[in-house]
């Protein structure tokens, strides 16, 4: 029998019931008639109990068709409930509750009203899962060897056949008694040493009476099962046959004192192998998608949002009004709109003296948090004392209507105001009032009722956001020679150099000693962006000492004017250019009288057929060269899901906050962020985009962050990173959903740190088959990338001047997508000397050297006898051959 688990953690600004102004709330759950409570936490509006309560499951399948009620009580006497207050109540399907705790997470829960007239307030916190009956993993584990633990996490549970036909057997190679299993059969043995001290008493017992008899399974053998007793038969039968097995089972001994165990010469023991952190490994989990639940029978029209939990919103688009009275003795007006909902507000923009006034805001309240049944929408006077009171309008939650994307966005209508009677006012507002989901294309631009207290200027921050990087090509400068340079000291030759500069790149030549007519023949690389609108400046300097140097010569020439080479054709020819004087008079003299000037040869073209990295090659994600004429074809599409976040680390500790999330995806020129979720340390955004794939060999990053920029901050304020999870996409199955907790992994100084847990839902579905075998077939980057290869040396600067132009455009948008954010995301940090790469580098080259290795080893061996039928069959044949060819047997060829 299953077992249901109704964890209650805790419950917040619940609602006052006594004179003192508080309450003394309990919790209690009702499932399939059975009712069980928590203790009552005295005089607390904020209680916390973490008590767990444990209902049996009588039907498995029909779990998913029940409820669960969870209703807190204030008690009024402390006599366990008998007079009591109601203070809100929660209704849970069954068909929410995941099937293990490991895919579960605490949850909060808003608190509904039993009645119309009821007064409720507050949230509460539930972590609901189920367990099975039989002995926990965990007890396996510490009791099990590390050995085969190790294995477990290979071939599954620990016998998991055994334990489900006779879940209360006796082992006799460790003895682990019926009564532990009776007493807490559904409970974590928290107190591991009493758990090893009693197998610990049990085998001193045995050893005085019978020789020690361990449980050993030979690889390559049947398992041999021994001695095992069923509860309740007596000892007169035969014990059960054990079900057969697909794979090995690992070899087990259930002992506390198996480090100083040894086992038998006939027997085979596993090198105990070190484990994994368990908490630096994914978890699966089972979230309530449409792409899950429309294969199980649910609800089809769920498409458009179909990998992440449909969340409903209160949307409320206020538009403008008109014929607003006159409120101040000056007569003018300054109105604002207040939209209430609950215990929350959203407030527009007063706007001074206009009676006509035009908002144009829209607000979203989560359905989660929906704690009133009217909507009430204010029209106020700003005043410097209290606001005055224009008119309002009043909706009923239950009336307002659904709309299901793709329906065009719904009218906005004129609506009378009224006075606080009820009776018609002067003036008339238009609005539109409808329940949505996040996949409303208003989700985006409103102002959610999470974030009321951010200020106007702040709300762009926290709003989600779609971004592209720049098209980027590779700007080959070919610096051939130059004529006729004049030196400002006449008496002397000039020690010639060319520097290039284009917006923050620069690159210098060599110094050409004592000439006027030089010839470099270098190839400089640069970095450039669309929009064209930089100029390339050449000029060419004297290097008369130890950083001091003269201009002889200067050329602007603009990139917009550069021709591209597409692919390994012929370049471009060659153009001579006049170098001008530096002085802008000389210039303009120059200008008119045309007059003699130096000359430098200069070949320059765009390269449209080179990837430009902008990330680190071994997590690159697009491979696509600069040109769209010689682009791959599209193979596929990535979807990603960004469900929620737990266990996430308080950034904001000393400002009394906790953490303002929000996470960042790249892939290809696009990058995402999704809204900020304030002050929370569980957040959950359930939004999804979508990218379309050319290569199957690519990588797509999420990153998360802390918002720095909510409260008004310095606009120096750099916002704090989390973590970032990669995902490989060729190791995606095709049209498979795979959702998951990542672990949020940071390398610190102190060493790997983990600072929350990140759930993604991903989905790649091909939709040209022929496109994505051909793609095995052909090399990773463009062709010229082998055919004209970049040399080693340049690379890391090219893409450090990249990832610079990137940062620099994404942080001009509003809201700007900030440069740490960028330089997180792109690994700007990547090319920095690192102990632990230089380690995984010299483990690589030691591979490679296995086998030199292997052969040096066994020639030692043979010459030190180490292996001594080797060693004679070496002398021996050694022996036979200069014996052949010293008897003059021995016919060379």
């Amino acid at each position: 029998m299953n077992k249901l688990v109704v964890e209650v953690v805790d419950a917040y600004d619940l609602m006052p019931k006594d004179d003192q102004g508080s309450s003394s709330p309990f919790v209690e759950v009702e499932f399939d008639g059975q009712r069980q409570r928590t203790q009552t936490k005295h005089k607390d509006l904020n209680p916390s109990w973490h008590e767990s309560l444990v209902f049996d499951i009588n039907q498995p399948g029909d779990l998913e068709y029940k409820t669960i009620d969870v209703t807190v009580y204030n008690d009024r006497e402390g006599n366990h409930g008998h007079h009591r207050n109601f203070l809100g109540r929660v209704k849970i399907s069954g068909a929410s509750v995941p099937s293990s705790e490991s895919g579960s997470s605490v949850q909060h829960y808003p608190l509904d009203k039993r009645g119309l007239f009821s007064n409720i307030k507050g949230e509460i916190a539930l972590k609901l899962y189920q367990v099975r009956d039989e002995l926990p993993r965990e007890q396996v584990q510490r009791a099990a060897p590390a050995s085969a633990v190790a294995e477990n996490e290979e071939t599954g549970r620990f016998q998991e056949s055994q334990f489900n036909e006779t879940p209360f057997q006796e082992i006799k190679g460790g003895r682990v008694q019926e009564s532990q299993f009776q007493e807490t059969p559904f409970q974590e043995i928290n107190n591991v040493n009493n758990f090893a001290e009693e197998i610990k008493v049990e085998e001193k017992k045995k050893k005085k009476n019978e020789p020690e008899v361990r449980t050993f399974h030979s690889i390559g053998k049947e398992p041999e099962v021994r001695t095992f007793h069923s509860v309740g038969t007596g000892t007169g039968g035969p014990p059960p046959a054990p079900p057969p097995m697909k794979e090995k089972p690992p070899a087990v001994e259930i002992r506390a004192d198996f480090a100083k165990a040894a086992a038998p010469a006939a027997s085979v023991m596993h090198m105990q192998m070190p484990r994994q952190n368990p908490d630096y490994l994914l978890v699966e989990t089972r979230p309530p998608v449409a792409a899950r639940l429309r294969y199980r029978g649910g609800d089809k029209t769920l498409t458009t949002y179909d990998l992440v939990e449909q969340m409903h919103y209160l949307y409320v688009n206020v538009v403008k009004a008109k014929d607003l009275p006159v409120m101040d003795m000056s007569g003018s007006l300054d109105p604002y709109v207040e939209v209430k909902l609950g215990n929350y507000k959203g407030q527009t923009k007063h706007l001074e003296k206009n009676q006509n006034p035009v908002w144009h805001q829209i607000f979203a309240f989560s359905k989660e948090r929906v704690q009133s049944n009217l909507l009430e929408v204010v029209v106020k006077d700003k005043d410097f004392g209290k606001d005055d009171f224009v008119g309002k309008i009043v909706f009923d939650v239950m009336e307002i209507p659904l709309r299901v994307p793709p329906d065009s966005p719904l009218a906005p209508q004129w609506y009378r105001l009224a006075d606080k009677k009820g009776d018609k006012a002067k003036g008339e507002i238009m609005l539109a009032v409808w329940m949505g989901t996040q996949a409303d294309e208003s989700f985006p631009e409103a102002w959610h009722s999470d974030a009321h207290n951010i200020s106007h200027s702040n709300l762009a921050n926290t709003r989600s956001k779609v971004y592209f990087s720049p098209k980027l090509y590779y700007l080959r400068v070919h610096v051939m020679e130059a004529q006729d340079l004049v030196p400002h000291d006449k008496g002397r030759l000039p020690d010639p150099y060319v520097k290039v500069v284009l917006g923050n790149q620069i690159r210098p030549t060599k110094v050409i000693q004592r000439t006027i007519h030089p010839v470099w023949d270098e190839q400089l690389l640069f970095v450039a962006s669309e929009p064209f609108e930089d100029y390339i400046i050449i000029s060419v300097d004297d290097r008369i000492g130890p950083g001091k140097d003269e201009i002889l010569g200067r050329a602007m020439i603009p990139v917009r004017e550069v021709p591209q080479r597409l692919e390994t054709g012929k370049p471009p020819d060659p153009r001579w250019f006049n170098l001008l004087k530096h002085s802008k008079a000389e210039e303009e003299g120059e200008k008119k009288k045309e007059k003699f000037s130096s000359k430098i040869l200069l070949l320059i073209f765009l390269e449209a057929g080179y990837h430009v990295l902008d990330e680190s090659t071994h997590f690159s994600s697009d491979l696509q060269p600069s040109s769209k004429f010689l682009r791959k074809q599209s193979i596929g599409i990535l979807e990603l899901g960004i469900l929620s976040a737990k266990n996430l680390q308080p950034m904001k500790m000393k400002d009394g906050k906790l953490t303002d999330a929000y996470c960042v995806a790249k892939y290809g020129n696009k990058w995402v962020r999704t809204r900020t979720l304030l002050d929370t340390l569980y957040p959950r955004w359930n939004e999804q985009y979508t990218w379309e794939v050319h290569d199957p060999c690519t990588v797509i990053t999420i990153g998360v962050f802390d918002n720095s920029h909510t409260n008004g901050s310095k606009d120096d304020a750099r916002d704090q990173r989390i973590g970032k999870v990669r995902v490989r996409l060729s190791t995606l199955e095709i049209d498979r959903v795979y959702t998951h907790y990542y672990p949020l992994l940071v390398l610190t100084p102190g060493g790997l740190k983990k600072n929350g847990e990140l759930q993604l839902a991903l989905r790649f579905t091909c939709t040209a088959w022929v496109n994505m075998v051909a793609q095995y077939g052909r090399p990773l980057l463009p062709k010229m990338h082998y055919v004209q290869p970049i040399p080693v040396m340049n690379i890391d600067w090219l893409r450090h001047q990249a990832m610079q132009i990137v940062a620099a455009r994404l942080q001009r948008a509003e809201p700007p997508l900030r440069r740490e954010v960028v330089e997180y995301m792109l690994d700007v940090d990547y090319h920095m000397w690192s102990l632990r790469r230089s380690k995984a580098n010299f483990n690589r080259i030691m591979s490679l050297l296995s086998g030199v290795t292997a052969i040096c080893k066994w020639f030692n061996d043979i010459c030190y006898w180490r292996n001594p039928i080797t060693t004679c069959l070496t002398k021996t044949s050694s022996t036979y051959g200069c014996s052949a060819f010293t008897s003059g047997s021995y016919t060379p060829r």
